[in-house]
């Protein structure tokens, strides 16, 4: 059984998965570039989008420490894992060559060198994560996989994943988050100049016609390394079933959630390439709304839905929300589980009719929307930070959410309505903002965690316990 752990998102809700946590938005909480950009996404992903290995067989190798950080080991086993991890990302994104767990172990030492200095950066400068956080992510995984939180902890204690060892793992990489979020996040601005150079570079980069940017739906069926012949042809059939459920009609989500192995069903606009490359070649000459599929990988079948392209960079149609929200942000008088029960105490005075959503924003949100009620008028993708939106797009006209943790604070979120919208040019050029911004981030960020790797004392180790010189 595959566990899906796409929950808290990269672009701050956090992705757990196997021991590991982030956010859309820890997709850039790592190490410098690596020479390879599928090698470079595996890594990253395997601290955000890794699923729970199967059960190891066979003799283990013996455990040592590889490294010591500032006094905090690294063993061999945690180097182990995560190589199978990135591994795994590397196969599901598409990979047709992966490298030897031994190649890679250099590159994964490293990263997990880099992450363990930034967690320590982040505690000695007072970061913490409030309990509360820590379960609104493990409830979240639960939720996603559909099942309970004590369902999602049995199938990890089969693989030898403990519950404490999981709340550390979400503990850390929320810290991470939290700590690029202060740090960097905020000193990094993009101007005019900086678009119509990223518009100049992309016309360079791009042969005439060609889209610059892609939005795949993207299913997986996952095959087993140790499949009989007799597997594999069981799971292309499964993999047909599901290209005929798309063509017949079926929606994209309601087809992933029925044959699908990956996270996320939508990949998200992105430049081509920060797809793989096999994705790109197979959807070429694919139009909006077209099917490709089954692409085989060393992950199993791949099915891909071009679900938009753009010579602009940016998506030409996008769903806006209208939503409200009440904001409560916690101090040394008020933690993150107080303020969320709080907020669900306002829910439900507005689900007992004793007083409206915006009468309660006015009264309570410490955010600047509350004099009108907590109202954020009608929003595009990439306004809010990934957590609010993550929350935005489950949630149906009319609803409110459960409490919902940002860095800003604790929400209380309401969706008015939602609606599909074409983008004019400043429309467009506002989401090409936050694309720009984004690279910018990237390259501010891998900067700043260099600069902090580097003044870290780091001993290397051979197996015997001497230090490798």
């Amino acid at each position: 059984m595959m566990l899906r752990f796409n929950t808290l998102p990269r672009q701050i809700a956090l992705g757990v998965t196997c021991l590991a946590v982030a956010c859309a938005s820890l997709a850039q909480t790592s190490a410098p570039p690596a020479k390879n950009p599928a090698l470079e996404k595996a890594l990253t992903d395997s601290a955000t989008q890794a699923r729970v290995p199967p059960t190891p067989s066979g003799v283990r190798t013996a455990d040592y420490i590889m490294a010591v950080v500032n006094s905090e080991p690294i063993t061999r086993n945690e180097v182990l894992a995560r190589s199978q991890r990135v591994l795994q990302n590397m196969a599901e994104q598409g990979a047709q060559q992966l490298p030897s767990t031994e190649e890679l172990m250099p590159d994964v030492l490293e990263r997990l060198i880099l992450e363990k200095t930034l967690v320590q950066h982040a505690r000695e400068t007072g970061l913490r994560v409030d309990d509360f956080a820590i379960d609104q992510a493990v409830e979240n995984v639960a939720r996603q996989n559909g099942g309970t939180v004590e369902a999602l902890l049995a199938q990890l204690k089969k693989q030898g994943i403990s519950a404490a060892q999981l709340r550390q793992e979400i503990r850390d990489q929320m810290l991470i988050q939290r700590l690029r979020e202060r740090d960097v996040d905020s000193r990094v601005r993009v101007t005019d100049l900086d678009i119509e150079q990223y518009q100049a570079q992309q016309r360079r980069a791009t042969p005439t016609g060609a889209p610059q940017a892609l939005n795949l739906g993207h299913i997986l069926i996952a095959v087993p390394e140790t499949a009989s012949a007799a597997q594999v042809t069981n799971l292309q059939h499964k993999a047909e079933q599901a290209l005929q459920a798309l063509r017949s009609g079926v929606d994209l989500p309601t087809a992933a959630l029925r044959y699908s192995d990956a996270g996320e069903p939508e990949m998200g606009m992105r430049p081509a390439e920060r797809y793989p490359q096999a994705f790109v070649n197979a959807v070429t000459n694919t139009p909006v709304g077209g099917i490709v599929g089954p692409l085989r990988s060393p992950a199993g079948f791949h099915i891909l839905v071009v679900l938009d392209r753009s010579s602009a960079g940016v998506p030409s149609v996008v769903t806006q929300h209208h939503a409200r929200h009440i904001l409560l942000r916690p101090s040394a008088q008020l933690t993150e589980r107080q303020a969320a029960e709080q907020l669900q105490e306002l829910r439900q005075r507005i689900e007992r009719g004793q007083a409206s959503f915006a009468q309660l924003a006015q009264q309570f949100s410490q955010d600047g929307s509350a004099a009108d009620g907590g109202d954020l008028g009608w929003s595009s993708p990439g306004q809010f930070v990934p957590e609010f939106e993550r929350v935005l797009q489950t949630l149906q006209p009319g609803e409110i959410s459960q409490p919902v943790v940002s860095r800003f604070g604790v929400h209380l979120i309401l969706l008015e309505d939602r609606r599909q919208v074409t983008l004019n040019a400043r429309q467009q050029r506002e989401l090409l903002r936050n694309i720009v911004r984004e690279e910018k981030l990237e390259k501010a960020y891998t900067t700043w965690a260099q600069e902090l790797r580097n003044q870290a004392y780091v001993e290397y180790r051979n197996a015997d316990g001497s230090v490798r010189r």
